[in-house]
């Protein structure tokens, strides 16, 4: 059927993302962008900056997103998706705003928005909705003609994104000694938030302990663990924990960090750990660092066996499932009716964001959603 290839009334595709630094002289900059107006001390960026000068003061987030574009724009070409795909950053080159005034330069008026986060929360959502608000003020002060942009649903149980993490999984216990295989613990990984962050995620109806951020995360770590189990007939016990805390000790943040689930976990007896980090769409910092470094180095200590399952990152499989949320919302912003994908018991995602979703710590601005002032 023509209206399964046609993006109308889409003309371009933004991949939106964070950015990271590219050489050691970058590292504070790119910390001063990420930290900007929270007041925190050049020595405390300089001391945060160790994570990345361990890795030659480059991040691996810039490569890892044009594997992204390519595989995105890989994809498009074989299915006849006639569609660009540009590539614009938070807090790094290239910065958003640069990206989308060459955008609007180059006639595009309709742009169709991914983030790379899949779950709902302020900074996985609504802060990336203000950055696009941010963008559009510039380039309307700038008199410049401003475009429509969409921000694609988030798509944490899309089968495009949870599979590869199955398979991961079945990698990593495979790849453990076989004496471990079998009683292996899965953690589940992802970013922890301020507790409050957590209560007030997802629209503002479903509001509650830990909100639509744990409730999604949960979902997709029972998604990927129930699957393992069909595929092994082995019932591997797992729990969601967190990692990469920033916030001041005082503030209550999601719980349990990961490394305490280690310690936990072989005060417990457990044999081995599969450290699955379904928080992230890529290898990056955060990962490299919190679970490969100082997680990996804490099971070394312990004398437990772990192994850290990959990311889904430009797996051709997430590619397609780009392709799919692209026309689902090209075909429902035509008013046609478009099947949408989505494993569990969740459903598919909200399309528009709406009035209360992920609340601002202060009220600003934010694009491609109920309350965007760029309707």
């Amino acid at each position: 059927m023509p209206d399964q290839r046609d993006p109308a009334p889409y003309d371009a595709l933004l991949l939106l993302s964070f950015g990271g630094p590219e050489g050691p002289d970058d590292v504070v900059p790119f910390l001063e962008n990420v930290t900007r107006g929270r007041g925190i001390p050049g020595e405390r960026l300089k001391e945060v900056g160790q994570h990345y000068f361990l890795f030659g003061g480059v991040s691996p987030i810039n490569d890892q997103n044009r594997a992204l574009l390519d595989a995105l724009r890989k994809d498009f070409a074989e299915h006849g998706l006639d569609l660009p795909v540009h590539w614009g950053n938070r807090n790094w080159a290239p910065y958003l705003t640069d990206t989308l005034r060459e955008m609007v330069q180059d006639g595009h008026r309709r742009i169709a928005v991914l983030a790379t986060s899949a779950y709902a929360s302020y900074s996985g959502c609504r802060q990336y909705r203000e950055n696009l608000a941010d963008a559009l003020a510039t380039l309307e002060a700038e008199g410049l003609e401003l475009p429509r942009v969409d921000k694609l649903r988030h798509y944490f149980n899309h089968p495009g994104f949870v599979r590869p993490m199955i398979e991961g999984v079945l990698e990593s216990l495979a790849d453990l000694p076989e004496e471990v295989r079998a009683g292996a613990r899965l953690a589940f990984t992802t970013h922890s938030i301020p507790t409050s962050a957590a209560d007030t995620s997802g629209p503002a109806e479903e509001h509650g302990e830990g909100g639509a951020y744990v409730r999604q995360h949960l979902e997709v770590a029972r998604l990927i663990a129930d699957a393992v189990r069909d595929e092994t007939g082995i019932e591997h016990p797992w729990e969601l924990v967190y990692q990469s805390r920033s916030g001041a000790p005082h503030i209550p943040w999601l719980e349990p960090d990961i490394c305490d689930h280690l310690e936990e976990q072989h005060a417990a007896g457990a044999p081995a750990v599969a450290m699955v980090p379904i928080g992230f769409v890529s290898d990056h910092m955060e990962v490299l660092y919190d679970l490969d470094t100082e997680a990996t180095a804490k099971a070394a200590e312990l004398g437990l066996p772990v192994r850290r399952v990959s990311t889904v990152g430009a797996d051709p499989r997430f590619a397609a499932a780009v392709r799919d949320l692209v026309l689902e919302r090209a075909a429902t912003e035509r008013g046609v009716h478009a099947e949408r994908c989505a494993l569990g018991a969740l459903g598919p995602s909200h399309d528009l964001c709406p009035v209360g979703c992920c609340p601002a710590r202060a009220p600003k601005p934010a694009a491609a959603g109920a309350d965007s002032p760029y309707a």
